[in-house]
């Protein structure tokens, strides 16, 4: 038997190897300990106590050594796998020399131990696998069978995860022609200790009969199994809870990139690709950056939870930006300052795995996309320019670099041609982003080139985001710089703010091209009358550009615009108009969705603001896009139908005038719609229903409810409660009338009532009728935004009606249900309570800006029902663990709250009502 020299430990450990694992001395003691102990099972219980206690040691000075330089993570990942290799030899030294040793062993009884997957390429996280191959040349015997159960149990009982595989050479080259992973983890086997010619041979064997000649098969096989993975993690780089190992410019690309290397050039470290023209030294320099760094995140995270967790939630993300010492700072968290790393990070893992393929596709070992091969005819090309496998390349270098110009150029006949970029091109230009300075930027030629990208070829989104991973947007919009790769930390936002933008300018390109008449009408036929789009694509470029910093991002966006757009060409008005809609790019959304738009007073205020048709049709426009930018499913027909009617309402009213929009002209349009919608009614209960209600009713409610409520409220009782509850299907929410007796507190209780059956709140009102009944509309869905369904609404309805009637107490009953989950702890989301009586004529408006979670509503409107303050309605509006709720009031004598002391009186209730809540939930 020939025994690795197991003295011999790595040179660039984390820490001293004698501090993580004393191999010599632990090999003493488990032969003093066999000495003392005969009995085997004695014997294995002694060893698993001494190696636990050792590891234990081993695994604390790493971690210990790990938080004093968070970064190390190669000497960190070689550590744990040090460790790994001391107590598998342990394991390997107790089983074969004393629990079953050899006296005269036979040809047949020579057993390989073998490192295999990541353990085998010496890299481990805290958590990681331990991946074990035990290789005997021919039918495994009694005593190879003795030893590897023996190691197992030792192993088992260290609380390691081990893999393991028993097979001869012939298995493993069976096993790995037919399985793709199989044949990967023999690709990077080690070997550990034992017989060292057995697994020479199995190396020469898997190089001469597996290995050789099959490059392409397995370089197939390794890229479908990467965009299966891709696929399953969200098919982008931008997932705001990215899996560090699994995700799209995550550690196992880099993994699939080492893998097809070693494959093809037998290289043993990613170093040798330079050698070999894979890659510039600049560019492995990038390798081995982004390696280290998301390997540190992965180490952290293991550490962090214990557990072999790879996923980068909420909370994590904030644990491991501590960790690695990431700290507040310019107006942004440190987790902030973390992810926009590690995204970054990820996008020049991207960046390299296409230079990678793209020199595979020139070697012919892979082959070109099959769209390409099967439409392959040759595109015209302008002068300078190459088509290479399929791609757009440059004939002549320094022809290309003797025009700056050129920089911008390359995207253009990109666009225009359709064909993608050549890696080689790419790499130019990024190595040239010196030659954009402030002469080449305030080019005409330059302006007109980028307006162009933005304008003239219908997909401006794929030249954009080619232009942001190489860094020539920001080369050529400095002020760009700062957003890239820029994470929003919160559970609304679903991408960086570089992405969210070109996002937002994809759906803008997606409606010009008549792709979203139906789901996005008003905006379509916006645009299908004709904007400037020059105005309208630059300013969803800047409208986010000042995100990030201390200043509100409206106003420091604006005045970056100011000083962006005339570079970029635009005439003065036109700045003029940019400025304003960054300024303003949120006012819409906030008064649709924050607002209420029944309120004649809410549209003639928008209309002020905006002033002219022209910045209504661009506004509106922009947005639909920011909205539908933010990421899958933020965009939905509750929030259409708010933006809708907030844009009809604010051009008739330009068109017609401001003053048409009042309260008494809504009442008397309303009376004579129900009329209309009753035919069947007698003129004597028309006119009681006409006259039971008081002049907000009216103008509050669309005909559709006023019908509903008209006939629950028809012959009904004084203990009586009517319910109607029915899917609005304009809105995305099922509407639910209530007409009861009114008494206090009436809008609270309801408030309860939904909470408990799980209802979120998008919108309520209630009114109180002359005649002494209280009438209310809540607009609900469910936990995923949607109207609830059919066979739901029976429960809804018992819920609601036993809480009315006291029978359930909802204070007491949502204890339970009112929790905010762990990996959402982390949201840091600062309570803001403002007053506002001159948005509306008769009501004062409360906003409630705060962490939202299940009961917050009821104990909102409960707070406000005991200080007698009447809720005409309710707007919520939810942007992730973010929500404003905001409320129309008046106080018990009919009057908006004026006073100063009143208005302190009721914040200071409401934020005490907040604090005891959250202090509940996160109990």
């Amino acid at each position: 038997m020939i025994v690795q020299d197991v003295e011999a430990a790595p040179q660039t450990l984390i820490c001293d190897a004698a501090e993580i694992f004393d191999l010599p001395g632990t090999l003493t003691a488990i032969d003093a300990t066999a000495e003392a102990i005969p009995d085997p099972r004695d014997l294995r219980s002694a060893v698993v106590s001494l190696l636990t206690e050792r590891r234990k040691a081993g695994r604390d000075a790493i971690a210990a050594a790990l938080a004093d330089h968070p970064f190390a993570a190669h000497e960190a990942t070689r550590s744990y796998c040090w460790l790994t290799d001391c107590l598998v030899l342990a394991a390997y030294h107790t089983a074969t020399k004393h629990l079953h040793p050899r006296p005269n062993p036979t040809q047949s009884e020579r057993l390989a131990l073998l490192a295999v997957g990541g353990y085998g390429r010496g890299e481990m996280a805290p958590q990681s696998d331990v991946d074990l191959l035990f290789l005997t040349p021919y039918k495994i015997t009694g005593w190879a069978e003795s030893v590897i159960e023996s190691m197992l149990y030792i192993l088992w009982d260290l609380r390691l995860k081990v893999g393991h595989a028993s097979r001869t050479i012939r298995d493993c080259l069976r096993l790995g022609a037919e399985d793709f992973t199989i044949r990967t983890a023999l690709l990077e086997h080690r070997f550990i200790t034992g017989d060292a010619k057995l697994c020479a041979d199995l190396g020469h064997r898997l190089w001469r009969d597996l290995f050789r000649n099959s490059a392409r098969e397995f370089i197939e096989a390794k890229l479908e199994e990467r965009d299966q993975r891709h696929e399953k993690q969200g098919g982008q780089r931008y997932v705001v809870e990215p899996n560090v190992k699994e995700s799209k410019g995550g550690l196992r690309d880099l993994q699939s990139l080492f893998w097809i290397a070693k494959y093809l050039h037998r290289v043993q470290h990613v170093s040798e690709l330079v050698a070999l023209g894979m890659f510039t030294e600049e560019e492995f320099d990038r390798f081995a950056r982004a390696e280290n760094f998301l390997w540190a995140v992965r180490c952290h995270l293991h550490l962090a939870t214990g557990r072999p967790n790879d996923q980068l939630s909420f909370d994590l993300q904030v644990e491991v930006a501590s960790r690695m010492g990431f700290v507040d700072v310019g107006g942004r968290r440190a987790v902030e300052h973390f992810m926009q790393a590690y995204f970054r990070h990820a996008n020049a893992v991207g960046e390299l795995t296409r230079i990678f393929l793209t020199k595979l596709e020139a070697m012919h070992v892979k082959a070109e996309p099959i769209l390409q091969r099967i439409f392959g005819r040759r595109r015209k090309l302008k002068p300078g320019y190459v088509e290479v496998h399929g791609r757009l390349g440059i004939a002549d270098e320094t022809e290309f670099l003797s025009d700056r110009v050129n920089l911008l150029r390359l995207f253009e006949e990109g666009l225009r041609t359709g064909l993608l970029i050549h890696p080689d091109a790419m790499r130019l230009v990024t190595a040239n982003l010196h030659m954009f300075d402030n002469e080449m930027r305030d080019a005409p030629e330059a302006r007109k080139l980028f307006l162009g990208l933005l304008l003239k070829h219908g997909n401006p989104e794929r030249a954009l985001r080619r232009m942001n991973e190489l860094g020539v947007l920001s080369a050529f919009i400095p002020e760009f710089e700062p957003i890239v790769a820029m994470m929003q930390f919160n559970m609304y936002h679903h991408y960086t703010v570089d992405e969210h933008t070109i996002q937002c300018i994809s759906y803008l390109a997606r409606i010009e091209r008549g792709e979203l008449i139906e789901e996005l009408p008003v905006a379509s036929s916006i645009l299908k009358e004709g904007v400037n789009r020059r105005v309208l694509y630059v300013a969803l470029l800047l409208h986010d550009i000042g995100k990030g910093r201390p200043e509100d991002h409206s106003i420091l966006g604006a005045q970056i615009a100011r000083r962006v757009a005339p570079r970029l060409g635009l005439k003065p008005k036109e700045v003029d108009t940019v400025e304003w809609l960054v300024r303003y790019h949120l006012l819409m959304s906030d008064m649709a969705q924050k607002r209420d738009i029944a309120d004649p007073r809410t549209v003639r205020d928008f209309a002020k603001l905006v002033q002219t048709r022209e910045r209504l049709d661009l506004l509106c426009v922009l947005t639909v896009c920011d909205i539908n930018g933010v990421g899958p499913g933020t965009w939905n027909n509750w929030k259409a139908s708010l933006i809708r009617a907030l844009y009809r309402q604010t051009r008739r009213a330009m068109e017609g005038g401001l003053e048409a929009l009042n309260r008494e002209q809504r009442g008397s349009e309303a009376k004579r719609n129900l009329r209309q919608a009753l035919p069947d009614w007698d003129s004597r209960d028309i006119k009681l229903e006409t006259t039971r209600h008081y002049p907000a009713y009216w103008q509050g409610l669309h005909v559709t409810a006023h019908v509903v409520f008209a006939r629950l409220l028809r012959d009904l009782g004084e203990n009586e409660i009517a319910i109607d509850l029915a899917v609005d299907k304009d809105r995305d929410a099922t509407r639910a009338c209530f007409a009861l007796a009114d008494h206090p507190g009436i809008f609270s209780r309801l408030a309860g009532a939904l909470a408990l059956v799980g209802a979120n709140v998008v919108d309520a009102r209630t009114y109180t009728s002359k005649d002494g009944f209280a009438t209310a509309a809540f607009w609900i869905q469910d936990a995923d935004g949607h109207p609830f369904e059919a066979d739901r609404l029976p429960r809804l309805r018992q819920m609601i009606d036993k809480t009315l009637r006291g029978e359930v107490i909802p204070r007491e009953a949502i204890k339970s249900r009112d929790k905010i989950k762990k990996r959402e702890r982390a949201f840091r989301v600062p309570t803001h309570i403002t007053f506002d009586n001159d948005g509306s004529e008769i009501y004062t408006i409360i906003e409630v800006d705060t962490r939202d979670r299940p009961g917050l509503l009821y104990d909102l409107t409960r707070t406000l029902a005991a200080l007698n303050v009447y809720i005409n309605s309710a707007v919520i509006a939810t942007y992730g663990e973010q929500v404003v709720d905001t409320f129309y009031v008046k106080d018990m004598f009919g009057l908006k709250f004026h006073s100063e002391a009143k208005q302190r009186s009721l914040d200071r209730k409401l934020r005490e009502a907040i604090s005891a809540g959250v202090e509940r939930a996160e109990s």
